[in-house]
């Protein structure tokens, strides 16, 4: 054997014997390295994901899915949970602490406050109790890359709707104790801190944008540290926190209004707005808030399917009005019966999505293209809205997260732009809260 080549053998030899460094997850070291050999989009995004951090602003959670023998180690019928994050390459779930909007009174706050603080205590037990080794709780950016370069999944909590502050605005900061990163002001409803989007719908306004109570909380969130989420508060109630406060806001689940015309997503102003702040705003596979065409022709004819199967099964079907109207014990018996007919439905179910336009992943894109081209690459993020009524064909479930980046890779955005898209926008307005907060402190 010549020499040369018996030193290439022993060179061959001592690479692949050598132990790989472990994946440091350091987003965007390796991002725009020109691929020498050419492959799929679907392996170019599963290799996307293994060098970036991919974050879902927006997964609402039920405490009844986080008990020690029921929980998100476990692929449950949910959108979220451990295996499905795993599968997706998503590495970040912003686990949401949701009241609904209920009574301006003491009744009120405090089974509002309740409802919060179980649910704070259901992410805490998942991270501290139940899975430990697979989950972490992070507060801030760091913590979110120390956790991903682990191995493991990142937990972060957003508060959606501050009702059960009730009229202390010092369980603001106690929600912050407890890991809170973004507030939203409201929900569905007015609530004592500031106006709501659905004021549109007939009209009446309970605060003209933020309550006195709201405005202070504005400057109390720039204190401690905590986005301001804009998602679901009036137009007025946007412009007047925007105005007031001193660090970036973000909309945690939002699309644009110039193509989907709905009171919960942004219009241009307010996208101007964002920008002129600094903000992100997440992009959200909700249907309703992507293409009203084809989601109102599925909602009809899925509706009426329920309909047909609930009257088989000697099951009303009530509508959302209705539903808001009943008491925690008989909504609970409501929707105990509504399970029943989702069940008996399914397989019909299944034959109309296979044979309807439903709101894609390409819809979805069609939004972040839009924001990208209003108010550029670093105000724009994604999201999902899982388990509160996310999810569109193509992006139902976390572990179909792969098909986001692949539709972003076909419409030409580069690596380091997509980072930015599933993380490292919205960490940037995370350090920059963090920085205003250390600042005013």
């Amino acid at each position: 054997m010549k020499i040369s080549n018996l030193l290439f053998l022993i060179t061959l030899t001592a690479f692949f014997s050598c132990k790989q460094p472990e994946k440091q997850h350091e987003p965007m070291a390796v991002l725009d390295t020109p691929l020498t050999v050419p492959i799929s989009l679907e392996e170019h995004a599963k290799r996307l994901h293994d060098s970036i951090i991919t974050i879902d602003t927006h997964n609402d959670i039920d405490v009844k899915n986080f008990t020690k023998d029921h929980n998100y180690t476990k692929d449950l019928d949910t959108q979220v949970n451990l295996p499905k994050m795993e599968k997706g390459g998503l590495d970040v779930s912003w686990m949401i602490v949701y009241t609904g909007q209920g009574e301006l009174t003491p009744t009120g706050y405090q089974a509002a406050y309740a409802n919060a603080m179980a649910k704070f205590t259901a992410i805490q037990k998942l991270c501290e109790e139940y899975a430990p080794q697979r989950i972490e709780l992070a507060l801030n950016s760091k913590d979110v890359r120390r956790i991903v370069r682990k191995g493991k999944k990142v937990a972060m909590i957003g508060v959606e709707n501050a009702y059960p502050i009730g009229t202390d605005i010092k369980n603001i900061e106690k929600f912050y104790k407890l890991g809170a990163r973004y507030m939203s002001l409201a929900h569905n409803g007015h609530s004592q801190l500031s106006d709501s989007n659905t004021g549109e719908l007939d009209g009446i306004w309970l605060h003209n944008g933020l309550s006195d109570m709201g405005k202070k909380a504005v400057a109390e969130m720039n204190r401690l540290g905590i986005m301001i989420d804009i998602s679901h508060p009036s137009k007025e109630a946007i412009k007047q926190m925007i105005a007031l406060s001193k660090a970036p806001v973000i909309a945690s689940h939002s699309s644009a209004r110039a193509l989907c015309n709905h009171s919960r997503n942004l219009d241009d102003e307010l996208l101007d707005l964002v920008k002129q702040n600094g903000g992100v705003v997440q992009t959200v596979a909700f249907g309703a808030y992507l293409n009203e065409a084809k989601n109102d022709n599925f909602v009809k004819a899925r509706q009426s399917l329920y309909w047909k199967v609930g009257d088989s099964l000697g099951i009303s079907i009530l509508s959302r009005d209705s539903i808001r109207k009943l008491d925690d014990m008989n909504r609970k018996a409501y929707f105990a019966k509504f399970e029943t007919v989702q069940k008996a439905a399914e397989p019909k179910l299944e034959k109309i999505k296979s044979e309807m336009d439903l709101v894609n992943v390409s819809d979805f894109v069609n939004h972040i293209d839009y924001l990208v081209n209003k108010i550029g690459v670093e105000h724009v993020g994604i999201s999902s809205d899982f388990d509160g009524g996310g999810g569109i064909s193509g992006w139902d479930d976390a572990s179909e997260s792969l098909n986001v980046t692949v539709e972003l890779l076909k419409r030409g955005y580069s690596d380091k732009e997509i980072a930015g898209f599933w993380g490292e926008n919205l960490l940037r307005v995370m350090d920059e809260v963090q920085e205003v907060s250390r600042k005013l402190k």
